[in-house]
């Protein structure tokens, strides 16, 4: 299998924009859009971690093809996985406000997600065929679909698409007790990782289809694929909402159609006509994803809480406020000076990891 650019500048979109929509200058002042929809309904912010999965599916095939022969597969999708769990719990650990309580440490998250859907994806690709996976990710929707609507809930009237009472988050608050994102839920939740499943597998069809010889053809089959899974999506919408926090099967199914519609233009632009000047940027970060995700949040969380003691404000609030809030936030609004800071946060990593790339310094696991 030959490594595509279109994929490393899709990833490379994708961390991009989730360092834009994670690090505002200030919460108090973000364009909707840039921000997670509050239940049911869908935002430019929502499509980043289903983006994540998508590229990742993706990626797999190629990965693995080039571990066969020279160390066992299998080690080497666990080892991944467990060290990505284990940056995942180390993540939150710098993300949470001291004191850190054991007690009521968070256990699910972005990256323990990610190593979850990593292992069942590798395993399908490697044991099963192409017919068997599209029978599980549309096993995975529909089986979910029923569970959320069918299921009983004890303490519940009946089965509904809240926070509570659903079955996703009845199990959750068994298996994690206090160790949630909230008292009663996470979003990133054991059963809700079924879906998320899909989504990578998902990736992993188009990665498979993209490879394939006759790249003009492919990429309109992918672009027809992708509009037919949103529009299937938006249908089932009505039955089944389409909601991040629950990863519900239209979600999943709806993210992987955009995920795929932005995949074929970037195939068509990188690898069919070699319009490759615009992406260069984007390739640092799609060649670095772990490092720009971990660094940069772990940054801003360091930000967020190192005071500046004669301004009484934590550093990230001072720059926020001298750089951008001073000047942009007069003229233009709160919203353009917060979006600011993120455009300029996101060319900070865009130059540390162009440098890298200069270099040929991957972190990799």
């Amino acid at each position: 299998m030959q490594r595509l650019e279109s994929l490393d500048v899709f990833r490379g979109l994708t961390i991009a924009g989730m360092i834009l929509v994670s690090t505002p200058g200030t919460w108090d002042a973000v364009y909707a859009p840039l921000e997670h929809a509050p239940w049911d309904g869908w935002t430019l912010a929502d499509l980043v971690f289903p983006f994540l999965l998508f590229a990742m599916g993706a990626a797999v095939p190629f990965a693995l093809a080039r571990r066969r022969g020279i160390r066992s597969v299998r080690t080497h999708v666990i080892r991944r996985a467990a060290i990505l769990f284990a940056l995942g719990l180390l993540l939150t650990a710098i993300q949470t406000p001291p004191p850190l309580s054991l007690a009521t440490f968070r256990i699910p998250g972005v990256l323990q997600r990610i190593a979850l859907v990593y292992v069942a994806v590798s395993w399908l690709t490697e044991r099963t065929s192409t017919r068997a996976q599209i029978a599980a990710a549309l096993t995975a929707l529909l089986g979910y679909w029923a569970a959320m609507t069918l299921v009983p809930v004890p303490g519940c009237d009946h089965p509904a698409l809240t926070a509570e009472c659903n079955i996703g988050s009845f199990i959750d608050r068994h298996v994690f007790g206090h160790h949630m994102a909230y008292p009663d839920w996470d979003p990133e939740g054991l059963l809700s990782t079924v879906p998320a499943i899909a989504t990578a597998l998902f990736g992993v069809f188009a990665g498979n289809w993209l490879n394939e010889p006759g790249a003009r053809h492919r990429t309109l089959s992918l672009c027809a694929a992708g509009a037919a899974a949103v529009l299937v999506a938006i249908a089932w919408d009505r039955v089944f909402p389409i909601n991040k926090n629950l990863w519900t099967s239209s979600f999943a199914l709806f993210t992987a159609g955009v995920a795929a519609l932005v995949l074929a233009a970037c195939h068509s632009l990188l690898d069919v006509h070699h319009w490759r000047a615009w992406s260069r940027p984007f390739v640092a970060f799609g060649r670095n994803p772990l490092a720009g995700y971990f660094l940069s949040v772990g940054t801003d969380s360091i930000l967020t809480r190192w005071t500046v003691s004669t301004e009484h404000v934590s550093l990230k609030g001072f720059f926020y406020r001298v750089l951008f809030a001073s000047s942009l936030g007069r003229c233009c609004g709160t919203e353009a000076a917060s979006l600011a800071y993120a455009i300029a946060y996101v060319t900070v990593w865009a130059i540390v990891l162009g440098e890298m790339h200069r270099r040929r310094i991957y972190i990799g696991i």
